[in-house]
């Protein structure tokens, strides 16, 4: 492209945030959790090999042929949904390119995200040429869930006006409520990845004919419940101190909204295990995985940012309780 058809471009991009940023930013986070639900419904509905080669569908075809029937239709349908977190994740970067240097934060997390895509497809690509073997499975799985951690940053980080990002304010929860953050960080991801393993224990391999872990998955279940038991607890306690110091309003919110996916997915969680595994439940527990990282992160971020944590913050200077 000539030099000044790219100038012509750059001078029409964004100069400073703008609502578009923030759509992008949004959209990035949704499709993120949209990919992961549509790779649980190719390994519910035993489809992970429905596309037995890759990069290409099989040998001779780039796309599922009429003889691959609907296990190859969903399998190739899930991997054209990456060309569309491409195009996302693409906008993005654009979005922010005239901000590069103002907003390094920005174009920072958008470049992660861009870049985490094609290594997330790369990885799809060694499980099928590993025959869907669960312990790839489960890293395909744990990559998507930094994506959306790496996506629920970005949304938050778009909020912010330049003067805003520049700030350095006390930090939006006093100490004890970021010890239990710390915590609450470290037994979210330790229940995600317990997950994965009695995932790879269980009926739903993805293929009638790929292996499991071999790991006893009434063991690993009863495993994986017992940080689900002290995530709750801490949530819990979080939520009561957020109300005693009186923090600020969008860190309340945040830690409440956790609050109620923690309930919702342990639920979940308790009713497809009693329900011996009904594919319905395992694609909404699944859903819920990523709504429990995407909101543990969010308060995480909300509590140790030293940035304003809400829309009218830098303006009105919001009362925050003192570091402690």
């Amino acid at each position: 492209m000539p030099s000044s058809a790219l100038t012509r471009l750059r001078s029409r991009l964004p100069a400073t945030e703008t609502p578009l940023i923030r759509r992008l930013a949004i959209a990035s986070l949704v499709s993120q959790i949209v990919i992961v639900v549509t790779g649980g419904a190719v390994r519910l509905t035993a489809s992970g090999l429905g596309c037995p080669e890759w990069p290409r569908c099989t040998a001779d075809s780039i796309v599922s042929t009429p003889e691959l029937g609907l296990h190859g239709i969903i399998e190739f349908g899930n991997r054209l949904l990456t060309f569309v977190l491409v195009v996302i994740a693409v906008a993005m970067l654009v979005s922010v390119l005239n901000l590069r240097r103002q907003r390094r934060d920005l174009f920072r997390l958008s470049v992660a995200l861009l870049a985490g895509i094609p290594a997330q497809a790369v990885i799809g690509g060694i499980t099928v040429w590993t025959d869907l073997n669960p312990w790839v499975v489960g890293w395909h799985f744990l990559v998507s869930m930094a994506l959306v951690s790496v996506a629920t940053v970005l949304v938050n980080r778009t909020r912010l006006t330049t003067a805003q990002s520049r700030e350095r304010l006390p930090q939006a929860a006093p100490r004890i409520l970021r010890q239990l953050l710390a915590v609450i960080a470290v037994l979210t991801g330790l229940v995600v990845v317990l997950g994965v393993i009695v995932t790879g224990s269980g009926p739903h391999a993805g293929d009638h004919g790929a292996a499991r872990n071999n790991l006893d998955p009434e063991l690993m279940t009863r495993i994986h419940a017992a940080p689900v038991y002290l995530l709750v607890m801490t949530v819990a306690l979080a939520v009561a101190l957020a109300y005693r110091h009186r923090v600020a309003p969008a860190l309340r919110r945040s830690l409440v909204l956790l609050a109620v996916v923690v309930l919702a997915q342990g639920a979940v969680g308790y009713a497809q295990h009693f329900l011996h595994l009904p594919i319905g439940l395992v694609a909404l527990h699944l859903l819920g995985a990523s709504l429990l990282t995407a909101a543990a992160v969010h308060a995480v971020y909300t509590g140790y940012t030293r940035q304003p944590t809400g829309a009218a913050a830098g303006a009105l200077g919001q009362v925050r309780t003192p570091v402690r």
